[in-house]
């Protein structure tokens, strides 16, 4: 075998090698798998391709993060164009362990929890609809503290889903760390609010 070539196919197989380590073998080339860009095939196709295919770690989370933060302020924008009278979410903390709590805290553990769940509707439904269950579902979660929260929440959750079903082809913690590092990032401008504001 030589030149990347299989000595069985002729076919050429490409592969970075720093994915090499992350990706399984494909059967019977002796050849390591491409990751897989998921959802050209629904909906989700419209999301860039960096938040659909675990290639770039750095570049799907600045994605993430520049939609998810994009998308959230221009949900709240609106909820509170629509009805101002809306009750927004209340923090008793203050100060440096408020934000630690909503940079590093929350967003760990939120996405540990979301990951779960996903990791069971995956078993049962296709991951586009596993997402949009997942969104929604931390939509009406945040809004069992503050409505206006849960209508503007769903879509970093939308996002945050995406990551870590994407991500996951190269394993379960690289799903999570993806997804809680851009949830951390959505978190940074609100917490800053909150604790220092």
């Amino acid at each position: 075998m030589a030149g990347g070539q299989s000595s069985s196919d002729n076919s050429l197989v490409v592969v970075d090698p720093i994915e090499a380590e992350y990706l399984g073998e494909i059967p019977g080339t002796g050849h390591e798998a491409a990751p897989a860009r998921l959802f050209d095939d629904n909906f989700l196709k419209y999301l860039p391709a960096p938040l659909r295919e675990p290639r770039r770690a750095w570049l799907a989370i600045l994605t993430g993060w520049a939609l998810s933060i994009v998308g959230s302020i221009a949900l709240a924008a609106l909820a509170k164009a629509v009805a101002p009278q809306l009750p927004t979410p209340e923090f008793p903390l203050k100060g440096p362990t408020a934000f630690l709590l909503l940079v590093a805290f929350a967003p760990f553990l939120e996405t540990l929890i979301m990951a779960g769940f996903l990791s069971l509707f995956l078993r049962f439904m296709p991951p586009a609809a596993a997402i949009l269950l997942s969104a929604a579902g931390w939509g009406v979660a945040h809004s069992l503290e503050a409505l206006g929260w849960g209508l503007v929440i769903w879509w970093p959750f939308l996002i945050f889903s995406t990551l870590f079903v994407v991500w996951r082809q190269r394993g379960f913690w690289a799903g999570v760390a993806i997804a809680a590092t851009t949830h951390a990032l959505q978190n940074v401008g609100p917490a800053w609010v909150v604790a220092f504001g």
